[in-house]
């Protein structure tokens, strides 16, 4: 089933928007005439995402099959030439295409490249020596540098790496969070609105690190003085940076303990018994983070508390996902 059809069978559905390397949703672009189609994106991910797919190699009019190319550095410069026509050398159009693309690009929430591309890839893309041959160290594909460095705070990822529990989970959190701020932007910032915002993402951001994420919120509790548009700025880069560590079990787990706490008036021991033991099993590493939240759900339910039921840590993205059960 193609992201296509998945989209056509879910039109009720408000998807978020992300690019996506063209051979990943099956199109045949590859140097081989081939794909590199995963089923993960186009199946699981396309529920909710809509793709815009991009080759940049095909958009420079190399068509496919074609010469495989490679970075190589040269007289300090890093180059993308043809494998075996050293002369066929693409560097200035890869950059002058990513470029070109900024446009649809600034319209993302996301994006998912091509791992080990020298135009997708996102890191770990070999690079050799000009002179030897041999590689020398390991870069970013052109494309995708230039996406960077025009998007710096865009979640972007390789599909390879979406294979990680931890940094899938991170990957599509970002997402769904960049899609929030965008939706908040679009209303227009105030101070009330920000704080609001931050509140909601409080404790997601502890479970990042909990001395910036204190520092921010401090920072933030100061800025009434300041334009609103700055605080939004500097606020919107601390936040997506927070956003992309990973979040570590001790976090968590300080964060449930937390959220424990304000049921403290409302369960009876045996209950309190069970959390506690369920968030110090999570913490061995007996339980995924699922367990603890789906129980921290059920007590929250039947005991409302309103800056609770708003914040995201307890459901950052569609349960459906199931994101948290592997972590």
């Amino acid at each position: 089933m193609t992201a296509t059809r998945q989209i056509e069978e879910h039109p009720d559905k408000e998807r978020i928007l992300i690019g996506t390397s063209s051979c990943l949703l099956g199109e045949e672009v590859r140097f081989d005439k081939g794909h590199k189609h995963h089923s993960y994106i186009t199946k699981t991910l396309g529920q909710f995402f809509t793709f815009r797919p991009f080759c940049p190699e095909m958009a420079i009019g190399l068509g496919a099959p074609r010469e495989t190319l490679r970075l190589v550095t040269r007289d300090g410069e890093i180059r993308c030439i043809g494998n075996k026509t050293e002369g066929h050398d693409v560097t200035e159009k890869l950059i002058a295409t990513a470029q070109e693309q900024r446009p649809w690009h600034a319209e993302l929430c996301g994006y998912i490249l091509k791992k080990g591309s020298p135009s997708c890839g996102m890191e770990r893309v070999r690079i050799y020596s000009a002179e030897s041959g041999m590689p020398l160290e390991s870069g970013s594909g052109l494309y995708a540098k230039t996406l960077l460095e025009n998007f710096p705070f865009l979640p972007v990822e390789e599909e390879g790496r979406l294979g990680d529990p931890v940094l899938r989970e991170n990957f599509i959190k970002r997402v769904f969070a960049y899609r929030h701020w965008r939706d908040l932007a679009e209303e227009g910032f105030s101070m009330k609105k920000l704080t609001d915002f931050h509140s909601q993402y409080k404790y997601v951001l502890l479970s990042h690190d909990q001395h910036r994420t204190r520092a921010l919120g401090n920072r933030l509790a100061q800025a009434s003085d300041e334009p609103i548009e700055s605080v939004a700025q500097w606020y919107f880069e601390e936040w997506m940076s927070l956003l992309k560590l990973r979040s570590t079990r001790k976090n968590h787990v300080n964060v449930l303990q937390h959220l424990q706490g304000f049921l403290k008036n409302d369960i009876d021991k045996d209950d309190k018994q069970e959390l506690s033991e369920t968030i110090d099993n999570y913490r061995m590493g007996l339980l995924p983070l699922i367990v603890p939240i789906t129980l921290l759900r059920h007590h929250f339910r039947r005991h409302p508390k309103p800056f609770v039921d708003r914040a995201k840590y307890l459901e950052p993205h569609p349960s459906e996902l199931m994101l948290l059960n592997t972590i």
